[in-house]
């Protein structure tokens, strides 16, 4: 992959770079809004995905996308407060934001996971659901979801 190429496969994901303002729906929790800040490091090579949540159920996290310099494939480092570090497949086009963990990397997987998020018109929102798959088969359960407001 060129560096030209490279350079248009992480633009993409300009339309996350900003302060969001994130609503999560967990079921049977009442839930104060997180903040979310997306901005890119070591001279545009890396979007870092910081947010923050005063919520003793839920973590703090920090994630970095990064870009496979030959395939354009994104991965989405992931790191939380209680110490987990997952590995995420990451899909970004036509205003769909996807995750996806189905095998093991620095922690076991007990679980498979999943998030799509849709990118509003505007680009000022994104509605999105993160899942899960505890059995192995195919069947995905809504574990909660999320709506980022663009708050900068």
């Amino acid at each position: 992959m060129s560096e030209s190429a490279r350079q248009e496969v992480l633009e993409r994901l300009d339309v996350l770079v900003g302060e969001w303002e994130v609503e999560a729906d967990f079921p049977g929790l009442a839930t104060p809004a997180a903040r979310s800040v997306f901005e890119w490091t070591l001279d545009g090579r890396f979007l870092v995905q910081r947010t923050e949540i005063s919520l003793a159920e839920a973590p703090d996290s920090m994630a970095i996308v990064a870009v496979d310099p030959e395939t354009g494939a994104y991965t989405q480092h992931y790191f939380d407060s209680r110490g987990v570090v997952r590995v995420y497949a990451m899909t970004f086009a036509d205003g769909v934001w996807r995750l996806l963990r189905e095998t093991p990397d620095f922690s076991p997987l007990a679980f498979r996971q999943r998030f799509t998020g849709q990118v509003g018109d505007d680009g000022n929102t994104i509605r999105g659901v993160w899942e899960m798959s505890s059995d192995g088969s195919a069947a995905w359960e809504k574990d909660f979801e999320l709506t980022y407001r663009r708050s900068s």
